[in-house]
């Protein structure tokens, strides 16, 4: 249904050097730049707040997909706005998650919803006719470099048959210990938008790495 992306995560990169790293990720290949936004509350980490995604927007020439790891998306969405083109919250959030998803799009952004590891996918079913991005997590979100939970790929399959049954057209992404090696199950589980940090940032030939995890098939 989708092409194959692959949206490397600005949390792995060297934010000593911000736009030098868009600018390399960018000529790499990147067709999204992911940027991860955590409050130390949702998550066990603090991240970057909305100057950080605007300074990234500034010399990003690819869409950003902001993913918004906090307990209340509701309250600080119209500080992200101006800078994304995709905004994904999560299921588990202290919010009214319809109204936010609706919100996000009634805003001319494109809106995505995520789940955590223990959250089974009956959680967000009810909402996959209202979304564009289905954000499915294989670790446990908060830090970068964990390894693939394997058991996760359930969820990917629900996904995407859920979405050929009632003609739906949301992407299905996957964060979290993407590499070329669990890439490839990802891609034959349904998804089609592949996250990757450690293993695009830190890769002697990020040019490479890129176009092995957007090819990737299954071992």
């Amino acid at each position: 249904m989708h092409s194959i992306l692959v949206a490397p995560s600005i949390l792995a990169c060297d934010f000593g050097h911000l736009h030098q790293e868009i600018h390399r990720v960018e000529t790499a290949g990147a067709d999204w730049l992911h940027l991860d936004v955590m409050d130390g509350h949702f998550v066990d980490n603090i991240s970057f707040g909305p100057s950080f995604v605007d300074a990234a927007a500034a010399v990003a020439k690819v869409p950003v997909d902001t993913h918004l790891m906090i307990s209340r998306p509701d309250h600080y969405l119209p500080r992200f706005l101006k800078s994304s083109h995709n905004i994904t919250i999560h299921i588990e959030a202290d919010c009214d998650v319809t109204a936010t998803l609706q919100a996000i799009r009634a805003s001319g952004r494109s809106c995505g919803l995520s789940l955590r590891p223990g959250t089974p996918f009956s959680a967000v079913a009810p909402h996959l006719d209202a979304i564009d991005l289905l954000l499915v997590m294989t670790v446990e979100p908060g830090f970068g470099g964990q390894a693939f939970q394997t058991d996760m790929l359930h969820k990917i399959r629900e996904a995407a048959q859920l979405r050929s049954e009632k003609n739906l057209s949301y992407r299905i992404e996957v964060d979290g210990g993407i590499t070329v090696s669990t890439a490839g199950h990802c891609i034959d589980a349904g998804a089609d938008t592949l996250v990757a940090g450690t293993s695009v940032f830190r890769a002697p030939d990020m040019s490479a790495a890129i176009t092995e995890i957007r090819c990737a098939k299954k071992s």
